[in-house]
């Protein structure tokens, strides 16, 4: 999810820049941050999601077996998608303040 992610925001980006760049004179404030925005918005949400659910499987798992061995992968699981949804707002949240077309 997150190299799909990193591959729309920036294969985006350079489209959007060759086809219809905003106006410098703008900034931040373009239809082209508010796009990647929103998509950075909705990746880190379905990360973080995704990260929830694999944290209240491996809940479940510990208290159906007792076995700490069966929460590994859910474990392993939910940290992955929240490292990955920490990297999606971390290379995201720029497009706040930085032009998208420079």
């Amino acid at each position: 999810m997150w190299a799909v992610w990193f591959v729309a925001m920036y294969g985006g980006l350079s489209v959007a820049c060759a086809v219809a760049p905003p106006p410098v004179a703008d900034g931040a404030l373009t239809w082209v941050n508010g796009l990647l925005l929103l998509l950075t918005a909705f990746t880190a949400a379905a990360l973080l999601y995704a990260a929830w659910r694999c944290w209240l499987a491996a809940r479940a798992e510990d208290d159906v077996s007792g076995d700490a061995r069966s929460r590994f992968i859910p474990v392993v699981s939910a940290t992955v998608h929240l490292s990955a949804a920490m990297a999606v707002l971390a290379i995201g949240v720029p497009t706040i303040v930085l032009p998208p077309c420079p």
